[in-house]
């Protein structure tokens, strides 16, 4: 259902600025701001046109709030498809509050988080993807995470679904009219293309499923496990890294004794580093739990990169494969970055010697940042952007990507109906399986738990 009363919120972040945002949505809205508004014209909000501005004063009885600038936007040419006004006031808090207790006194009641959005949905201004868009949009905190919002939110992940969806109903509805005559033994529904059809969906949802692992690690961050023995330079590189003093550096082995993270855009890709506790056998209790949770951040991590003093490697190479293998060997599938720190002290023949010996090292020096641009070249080679280059769709929401899952069991199963020559009954309810879950992408199957649990993880005034 619908609901058509106006709801009221601050749609800037809260606190003092230097103007607010406060917008009201509903079939009353603008009959509930004239009756605060002064315009300095004399003008009646009533019968102002559409994406129109006006100045004026928040008028509480005889005494003035504040001079604003209202918006109208009428409905269905809205963002929420309802009547709505934006009055931008002065940022001073107690201006907010007063401002909004006032619309509260005169019928408005304040909205839920995510309302305003939710309205535009079931207004159909935007499908249920574009609407979880909104919200991957407003956390959007690189150049990447932005780009797939937008082309979400501009429908391009719907277009596809909404088109795979269309074609395959199509086909649904010929296997129910055979259905319907199974007595006449006809046949509506051409096997040849329906099995042709069938692929091209096939193919087009594992592409769209297999986008989730990049789509994921883009959307949330990279995260990089910066590991390695004590006193290598781990915590200098993270400081080089992030261009601050982020971590405590010193020549006491074992001073980082927690994990320290933080966050840094490559090249329009979001990555967080994690500098962990250096790894070594000890005594001491604080600094073993600090490298029982090193290992625990190599589990989560989607990159390694492997620290060592090159100034060092004559010494103590052999412990160092060693250690190199222990990785390798437990985290198989993780790209290994082996770098060799303090390169600034090694003579010619000691690089090519640590070259030959191990061929995929980089070589840098933290203290001196050099090198530091060519590890972050290689940290954003891990990650395909050429999807991104091309625009293609990618996904990065959980729901959809178990739901494409779903869909793509069930298509599977058509096919194998068609080839075994099922019957078309059973494969007409697998193919309303896939319907169903392509549907739930886009919203145009839908509840109150599965909007109610979409629509709380938005910020309020959205």
């Amino acid at each position: 259902m619908i609901p058509h009363d106006s709801i009221v919120a601050l749609a800037t972040p809260s606190g003092a600025g230097a103007i607010a945002v406060i917008r009201i949505s509903g079939e009353d809205a603008i009959l509930i701001g004239n009756s605060v508004f002064r315009s300095i014209k004399n003008k009646s909000l009533l019968q102002q046109k559409t994406h129109t501005l006006h100045l004026g004063h928040i008028i509480d009885d005889t005494k003035t709030l504040d001079e604003v600038l209202v918006s109208i936007f009428k409905g269905p040419n809205s963002y929420t498809g309802e009547n709505t006004i934006e009055i931008s006031c002065h940022g001073s808090t107690y201006i907010q509050q007063q401002i909004i207790q006032l619309l509260l006194r005169k019928g408005c009641r304040m909205a839920n988080a995510g309302e305003f959005t939710l309205r535009a949905f079931l207004n159909g201004k935007l499908d249920l993807s574009q609407a979880e868009a909104v919200a991957d949009l407003i956390s959007s905190d690189n150049e990447a995470s932005h780009q797939i919002a937008m082309q979400q939110m501009r429908g391009g992940f719907s277009n596809e679904i909404a088109k795979l969806r269309e074609e395959l109903l199509n086909f649904a509805s010929l296997i129910e009219l055979e259905l319907d005559f199974a007595e006449e033994d006809v046949e509506f529904a051409d096997r040849t293309q329906f099995h042709e059809l069938l692929n091209r969906i096939e193919f087009v949802l594992k592409r769209l499923i297999d986008s989730f692992a990049v789509g994921n690690v883009i959307k949330n961050g990279i995260p990089v496990a910066i590991v390695g023995e004590p006193n290598v330079g781990k915590s200098t590189l993270l400081n080089a890294l992030l261009n601050e003093e982020r971590a405590i550096v010193s020549e006491i082995a074992g001073t980082t004794r927690d994990t320290i993270e933080d966050e840094l855009v490559i090249g329009g890709i979001g990555f967080r580093f994690i500098d962990t506790a250096g790894i070594r056998e000890t005594e001491d209790v604080v600094e073993s739990i600090g490298i029982r949770k090193t290992f625990e951040k190599i589990e989560q991590a989607q990159v390694v990169v492997f620290l060592f003093d090159s100034s060092q490697f004559k010494v103590s190479g052999l412990k160092l494969k060693v250690e190199l293998e222990k990785i390798k060997n437990q985290f198989p599938l993780k790209p290994l970055v082996i770098i060799g720190n303090k390169a600034d002290k090694l003579e010619k023949n000691e690089i090519l010697n640590l070259k030959s010996e191990i061929p995929e090292i980089l070589l840098i020096s933290a203290k001196e940042k050099l090198g530091v641009e060519d590890l972050k070249n290689q940290l954003l080679s891990f990650v395909n952007t050429g999807a991104l280059r091309n625009n293609e769709t990618i996904v990065t929401n959980t729901r959809h990507y178990d739901s494409l899952l779903k869909a793509l069991d069930e298509i599977q199963k058509v096919k194998f109906g068609l080839e075994t020559n099922l019957s078309s009954d059973l494969m007409a309810l697998d193919i309303k399986e896939a319907l169903y879950q392509f549907g739930m992408i886009t919203g145009q199957v839908t509840n109150d738990e599965l909007l109610g649990n979409i629509f709380a993880n938005f910020c309020i005034g959205k």
